[in-house]
This record gives C-alpha cells, structure tokens and sequence, in this order.
C-alpha cells in the first residue's frame, strides 16, 4: 500500500478512528526510537514532568503526554474503551465535540496530575512523570454516562445503565490510588469530573468548551493552504451572527430529541426494532 493510499484511508476514518490511529502510530514510533538508540532521551520531552519548572520547559507536554504509552496493554485497554463509547458518542455528537472532551480531559487531568504532587506530601515519592491516554479516556466515557445517565448497554453478558458504568471506573479508580500509580489515578479522575462537568453544562445548552475549539480551529487553519475563494466576503454583524448560532443550536436540538428517542427505543425493544429510516438516521449522524 502506498503513501498516498494511507493517507486516503486515514482521511476516512472518524475522529475517534484517527486519535486511536495517531496512539498506536506515537507508540510504535516511540518504541522504535528507545529501540535503535537505547535511550529514553527524545521519550522523555514529550511526557508530562510533577516538576513544575519543567511544564514551563516543555509546555507541548500538558496534551503530548496523552498520546504516549509505556506499555501495549496501557495502550490496548484505553484504545478499546475509547472505541466503544466512540460509537455511542458519535451516534448522537459532533466530531468537534469528541476531540475537544478528549483534548481538554487530558489537559485538565495533567493539570491536577502537576497539582497533586506539588500540593499534597503524600505524592512526594509517587512515580515522577505521566503517560498516557486515560484522563482524556475517561473524560470521554463520563460526559456520556453524564449525559444519558439512564440508557442501557451490554457489558458482556449483562445489561447495565450508564450511569453505573461510569460510576464503576470512578469508583475503581479511588480504589487503587492508595496501591500505587497514585498520581495516575488522580489524573484519571479529573478527566472524569471535567467529563461531567461538561455534561451538565451541555444539557443547560453551554459548551464550555467552544471558546478552546475556535483557538484550536485558529491554529489548524494556519497550516492549512487553500485557494482564495473570487467571492467577495461578507462581514456579519454581531446580532446576525448571534442570530445564526442560535438557528444552528436550535437545528442541532431538534436532531438530538430525534437520537435521543431512537436511543430509548433501542434500550427498551432493540437494535432490530428501528426501522430502515432510523438506521439510516443514526449512521450518518455517527459519520458527521
């Protein structure tokens, strides 16, 4: 397979396809380097440091730390989970949405990671340095347990709420601070209250994360060459502008009511009980 035909490829995935991709490429990557050079050197400027001088250093860790992994079973174990609430997600979700949890969760949860060390003396002693994708994991799995607390899924052989599977990793999470990984669990945890955080704030109709996705958009677009456009450009006021979001926030609400009731009719009668229409509703809201 080409060069070219990869990129096709990964230009088709969804946004949760592409984060895990880009895990598994930066694991590999990673792992090749600490191979051929025997040196953890290159490693370790891209993790997250409990030193604070050290953040100040290597600023790119707060959100790069969330893309390395130590070890395959770290790596396989948060790439499924995010596959599968992925699905789940995105059936009711924008993309932006996804990537801004999950951005955001890993930040907030590196944030209270350097706290926690700096702050708390029993943290002292604790492994001096963060890895991995499971704050901004968690992040993920929270906002939807957060915000459809009630819907059931099939956890192996048992149907459970949402609301209960999230508690549970908490839950887990609380209980193995005291057996090591303390600083880990920590950052776990504030991935998942800033999951709910943002749920809350979502079902009141405040994405609390927009003003981080239009610094990020900000950003993208100036590594992004395009043609310009022989239209001329037409500048909204503020009141049409506002008016526009309001159009768009309406529009998305009523799209959310119509998975929303497709979502109840599979927890209560089953996939198979949707008609052709509503499949077809659900997966091209999951491909958008």
């Amino acid at each position: 397979m080409s060069q070219f035909e990869l990129i096709e490829k990964y230009k088709k995935l969804n946004v949760a396809e592409k984060l895990i991709a880009i895990n598994i490429v930066m694991f590999l990557f990673f792992r090749l380097l600490v191979f051929l050079f025997a040196s953890h050197t290159f490693f370790n400027w891209f993790i997250l440091s409990k030193k604070i001088d050290s953040l100040l250093v290597k600023p790119w860790s707060i959100i790069s730390y969330s893309f390395l992994h130590q070890d395959f079973l770290h790596l396989l174990f948060n790439m499924v989970t995010l596959y599968y609430v992925s699905k789940l997600f995105l059936t009711r979700f924008n993309s932006k949405l996804l990537l801004n949890i999950y951005l955001l969760g890993g930040i907030i949860g590196g944030v209270l990671f350097v706290l926690a060390y700096n702050v708390f003396p029993v943290f002292e002693n604790e492994q001096s340095f963060l890895v991995g994708a499971s704050a901004s994991v968690m992040a993920v799995l929270i906002f939807v347990t957060a915000y459809l607390p009630q819907l059931e899924v099939s956890v192996f052989s048992f149907r459970i709420k949402l609301w209960q599977l999230g508690l549970f990793f908490v839950v887990l999470d609380i209980l193995q601070m005291p057996y090591g990984n303390s600083g880990g669990h920590v950052a776990h945890l504030g991935g998942a209250l800033f999951g709910y955080i943002y749920a809350t704030q979502y079902k009141k109709g405040n994405d609390i994360g927009k003003g981080f996705e239009r610094m990020m958009d900000a950003i993208s677009s100036r590594f992004t060459f395009q043609k310009k456009s022989k239209l001329k450009t037409v500048h909204k006021t503020k009141a049409q502008r506002r008016a526009s979001d309001k159009t768009v926030y309406q529009k998305n609400r009523i799209k959310q009511e119509k998975i929303d009731a497709i979502l109840d009719k599979i927890s209560k009668s089953g996939y198979e009980s949707l008609s052709k229409e509503e499949k077809t509703f659900l997966f091209q809201s999951g491909k958008e």
